[in-house]
């Protein structure tokens, strides 16, 4: 850290400090280092583990890698433009803490899309968890490295999950019904029409979010959609979409949970991430083992044509 720190210094001659501890950085960025730990910086090519904040300059919350209970793990690559947040992570060493006020319009000036939320900064709340310097080291040497310290993260984040999941519903008040495989519901609009069974097509609303968040992270509902204005796709047509049951198209929480739907009946399901997208998640949106929750509606149910010609083999696999 102590180049750093002299580089911090030179560059502070002839810049203001901004109100609040607020130093200007490169790029229009604002930077305060509130933990400054002795080691060396990260640099390109390093490996780091990264837990944030990031809100816009109202307060309304963009990630926060502790509501998923995993840093974010990554190999540091360069800046993408000058002041853009891997150039603030490039100031701090393992353990180090800082917020960084990153300039939208500097993102905007490199092509980015420009953030659907009011504001000059996106503002990042960071602390550098874990540096494995490249340096001299070979490959594989680097890898292995890198690869033990990501598999106490998982087997950490894994182990965590069940009792999570009963802190959730405790907290919640909530009354489920558990399947043998893990998968919970409860039944918030009842119904007495058809039930479903595998090989029939269903069309459903849903909305998604990741258990323990208030924001959905996906929605055919447009009157959810409209909730949380930095997801809100006006060219989106918010309509129940279809899916066959059965033939491993979605996540398995969901061929398991429709079956027990009838249709017109709404329903919200606590999936497991073993039922869900597992140790790979779906990066960025839905972090190793997280747990989902859905709330599926089953607007329809449409039998198969007994007419209709077989489908051509696909070569592809299928679509979760």
């Amino acid at each position: 850290m102590k180049r750093n720190l002299i580089l911090l210094a030179i560059a502070a001659i002839g810049l203001s400090s901004c109100g609040g501890g607020f130093k200007q950085g490169p790029g229009g960025m604002l930077y305060n280092i509130h933990e400054d730990k002795s080691g060396p910086v990260a640099k390109d090519g390093d490996f780091v583990a990264i837990n944030l904040i990031a809100t816009t300059e109202g307060d309304s919350s963009l990630n926060n890698t502790y509501d998923h209970g995993m840093p974010i793990a990554t190999i540091l690559q360069k800046p993408q433009y000058k002041g853009d947040i891997v150039a603030g992570l490039n100031m701090l060493s393992e353990g180090d803490s800082a917020t960084f006020k990153i300039n939208i319009d500097s993102t905007s000036q490199k092509g980015a899309q420009k953030p659907p939320f009011k504001g000059k900064y996106i503002i990042f709340k960071v602390k550098l968890e874990k540096v494995i310097a490249k340096g001299n080291l070979t490959d594989q040497v680097f890898q292995d490295r890198c690869k033990a310290y990501y598999d106490g993260l998982i087997t950490k984040v894994k182990a965590s999950e069940p009792a999570k999941i009963e802190k959730y519903i405790a907290d919640n008040k909530i009354t489920a019904t558990k399947t043998a495989s893990g998968l919970r519901y409860f039944v918030t609009k009842a119904s007495q029409g058809a039930m479903p069974v595998a090989g029939d097509t269903v069309l459903v609303n849903y909305t998604g979010r990741i258990m323990g968040q208030k924001d959905h992270f996906e929605t055919t509902v447009k009157e959810v959609a409209m909730t949380v204005k930095k997801s809100f796709n006006p060219n989106n047509p918010y309509k129940p979409v279809p899916f066959a049951i059965g033939v491993k198209r979605v996540i398995p929480g969901w061929d398991e949970g429709v079956l027990l739907m009838h249709k017109g009946e709404k329903t919200t399901f606590i999936i497991p991430s073993a039922l869900a997208y597992g140790e790979q998640g779906m990066m960025p949106v839905i972090p190793p083992f997280s747990t989902l929750v859905f709330d599926l509606e089953l607007v329809d149910i449409i039998k198969p044509n007994p007419n209709a010609k077989p489908a051509a083999p696909s070569l592809e696999p299928p679509v979760r």
